[in-house]
């Protein structure tokens, strides 16, 4: 059977299994499981039984539910009540004025965080009543926290940037230096599009509120003291060389420990929330790893990866015609899966082709985290349309609509980090040469 032919039948399978409610993790081992025993001399069971254990075990991968640990733990504090009232005071001069606070907040909670999803809700139940109350109208107050809040993927720590380095062989701490100028760089493009916006339309925007001090402006700052030193500690450590990405989680898990203590939100009924929170999240993490592992193994012996790189090197696409080609394809694959599964997934089929072209795996990884930033806001499975639908019960469809112009800055992005790679690859240069 031709290579064309076996690619057909497996993804003929795999969204056949998947429609039928299958789980992701599941169905991607039972993929795997078929092209092995139909196509490879490899026994099957062997085979799934060693790689998704060695999936499983990884050290590396231990800073994962770590990470989603300690985004539980401050999801159930009032940081997020904190951080608006540490923030609004310094917006109210910008065109836009407190909009600005979805951006900056989210890029703050980000930080702590790494997840998308967790960022969306946690930063929209502060912001979105506020806002509202304030007058802000629901469009732009919805666009741009659906925007914002996929800077959970993109500034560290990020779970996406550790499933990629595990996949991708890619050192983490180097992945989490690279995202920081990235990050800053979309949440500057956010909040310049807000600005644009505001200047357009100043009779949309509600009046700026009672002018403080700068002493006031100082005193409410305060709120945010707590947030900075959590993020000062995770990314420091990591930066100066005094941990791994697997130490500076746990750091932060020990950090959001006395944070939350320090706010008297820690009791043991939190505690326990937080942590089957996260247990879940991280198994059902941990099952999609292991069936893509495995799926890789089975993709490898058949042989499928290295024909697709030989296929997509006899069309003769330059590396940024490849990189406009996958762009569109992961927007495209973003209407169907959500981003940990895309990422792990494709990679053992689109990594030698990347390699074959001569990118740099770790600008790869950055550019990886931004189209799967885009797939958070594209219809139909995006998480964050979803995670704001249940928040405003709005139509998906609206959500999408008001969403576009922040989609269009992430392609925006995607472009500067390819013409300028320096903005990821600088911080990492200088945290080797330390």
């Amino acid at each position: 059977m031709s290579e064309i032919a076996i690619t057909t039948l497996l993804i003929a399978a795999l969204f056949l299994i998947l429609a039928s409610g299958v789980w992701i993790g599941l169905t991607l081992s039972g993929v795997a499981w078929i092209g092995m025993q139909l196509f490879s001399a490899r026994p099957a069971g062997d085979a799934m039984a060693l790689t998704i254990w060695g999936s499983a075990s990884s050290w590396t991968l231990t800073a994962l539910p770590l990470f989603i640990w300690m985004g539980e733990i401050l999801f159930r504090t009032r940081l997020s009540q904190d951080m608006f009232r540490g923030l609004a005071p310094w917006m109210q001069w910008l065109p836009g004025r407190l909009l600005h606070t979805n951006v900056i907040g989210c890029a703050i909670f980000a930080a702590v965080s790494g997840s998308s999803a967790a960022t969306c809700a946690t930063i929209g139940k502060m912001s979105l009543p506020e806002l509202k109350k304030r007058g802000y109208p629901d469009d732009i107050t919805v666009g741009s926290l659906a925007g914002a809040g996929t800077l959970g993927l993109l500034i560290p720590p990020s779970i996406i940037m550790i499933v990629y380095g595990v996949s991708a062989d890619v050192s983490i701490a180097q992945l989490f230096m690279a995202g920081v100028i990235p990050g800053m760089l979309l949440a500057g493009l956010f909040s310049g599009y807000l600005v644009v916006w505001g200047l357009l339309n100043p009779q949309r925007v509600p009046p700026a509120d009672a002018p403080m001090s700068l002493l006031q402006k100082l005193h409410e700052s305060r709120h945010l003291i707590p947030v900075v030193l959590l993020i000062t500690a995770v990314l420091g450590s990591i930066y100066t060389g005094l941990a791994t990405a697997t130490e500076a989680a746990a750091v932060g898990v020990l950090g959001s420990l006395v944070l939350s203590a320090a706010q008297g939100s820690l009791n043991w009924a939190t505690f326990r929330e937080s942590l089957m929170g996260g247990t879940r999240l991280y198994c059902m993490i941990a099952l999609i790893l292991a069936g893509a592992s495995f799926l890789t193994l089975s993709m490898g012996y058949i042989g499928l990866p290295r024909h697709l790189a030989e296929w997509i090197a006899t069309l003769g696409l330059t590396p940024f015609g490849l990189i406009l080609v996958l762009t569109a394809f992961y927007a495209v694959l973003g209407c169907f899966l959500d981003g940990i599964s895309m990422v792990v997934l494709t990679m053992g089929v689109i990594l030698p082709t990347v390699q074959k072209a001569g990118i740099d795996l770790l600008w790869f990884g950055i550019f990886i985290v931004l189209v799967v930033e885009m797939a958070q806001i594209t219809p139909p499975v995006g998480f964050n349309l979803f995670v704001l639908q249940g928040m405003t019960r709005r139509e998906i469809g609206w959500i999408a609509r008001v969403t576009l112009p922040f989609f269009f800055l992430m392609v925006a992005a995607v472009l500067l980090i390819w013409f300028f790679p320096q903005i990821v690859t600088v911080l990492p240069q200088q945290m080797m040469a330390r």
